[in-house]
């Protein structure tokens, strides 16, 4: 009788890491609901088109909702957990404290209850609302992979770990690199303020006072720096005043990047990627030809929603509490 000679180490370990890469692409993919809740996205996207037809403002605020919760702890909803008593939470550190429409995403999350209890995590529902509102926007459409789990921590402390709106290049590179992302996911990523607005707090610095040689920062075009001045009368005046990070602000477009180069940008971390070298040739680029930053923003947001994922966390019922 002949005998079955043992297979080598080699080939055993071969076959573990096949299954494990099987396991992986099981977890996380664009068709993990398709048999457990084949209607998430549409329910979604319902939820979404409903808020935006209330509140126009809702797309930026939800955009820029998913790029705050996956640069703190990666993608994992801390963001939309409350504070309690004993513990502040990120929703309430300073640079969230304008972040908005935490109401959509409540409502997305209770008709995804009744429809398939305990299944689509909050974390979920932040990527692809994120996604869907882009694409109401006018701007690219991309298969977002699903799977994540929804964390049981969020710190208001971690906040500070946020990209700043005074950051040069250098430190922008150095937060994202952080999480895993490189220079064309910056300025790719960046392009998503072409749906913002800020608050005049967030860039009235650079205009009275720069620094010991210009009043106003220079980099600023003057004709628009007069504008924001404007807008902006008083240092911590009005806390509603501001001003659209873009000119078409209800539309996703690469005006942003033109803005860019006429030295339009509001932020001064903004207006940065076309002072520097290493950015500037990309940001060149964005503005002349939009069909490539929506490629480039597109993989860059599937990038950013990779960030920290979550595989053994939970999926919570309440996207503001722990189960």
């Amino acid at each position: 009788m002949a005998v079955l000679a043992p297979k080598p180490r080699s080939c055993v370990m071969i076959a573990l890491l096949l299954a494990m890469v099987s396991v992986s692409k099981a977890v996380f993919d664009a068709h993990y609901y398709d048999r457990t809740c084949p209607q998430a996205e549409k329910i979604i996207l319902q939820t979404v088109q409903n808020a935006t037809r209330h509140d126009p403002k809702v797309p930026a605020r939800l955009l820029r909702m998913f790029f705050h919760d996956c640069f703190i702890r990666g993608c994992d909803a801390s963001l939309l957990l409350d504070s309690t008593p004993g513990n502040k939470a990120e929703k309430d550190g300073p640079p969230n404290i304008s972040v908005r429409a935490f109401y959509v995403i409540d409502d997305a999350k209770a008709r995804l209850e009744t429809a398939c209890p305990h299944t689509v995590s909050c974390a979920d529902i932040v990527a692809v609302a994120a996604r869907d509102v882009v694409t109401m926007a006018g701007g690219p459409y991309w298969n977002v992979p699903k799977g994540r789990k929804d964390g049981r921590v969020s710190n208001a402390s971690e906040t500070v770990n946020l990209p700043a709106p005074t950051f040069n290049v250098t430190q922008l590179l150095q937060s994202f690199a952080k999480r895993g992302l490189g220079l064309k996911d910056l300025v790719a990523l960046s392009g998503g303020h072409t749906l913002g607005f800020s608050h005049c707090s967030s860039f009235e610095a650079r205009l009275r006072n720069f620094s010991l040689i210009h009043d106003v920062d220079p980099t600023l075009n003057r004709a628009f720096a007069q504008q924001l001045k404007n807008k902006c009368p008083k240092p911590n005046g009005d806390r509603n005043a501001g001003q659209f990070l873009d000119a078409t602000s209800l539309t996703f477009d690469n005006v942003y990047y033109r803005r860019l180069v006429a030295g339009e940008g509001v932020f001064g971390s903004d207006q940065a990627l076309y002072s520097d070298y290493r950015t500037r040739w990309m940001v060149d680029s964005f503005a002349k030809d939009q069909s490539l930053f929506f490629r480039e923003f597109a993989a860059s947001m599937v990038r950013l929603g990779n960030v920290g994922v979550l595989h053994n966390g939970e999926v919570r019922v309440n996207c503001r509490t722990v189960n």
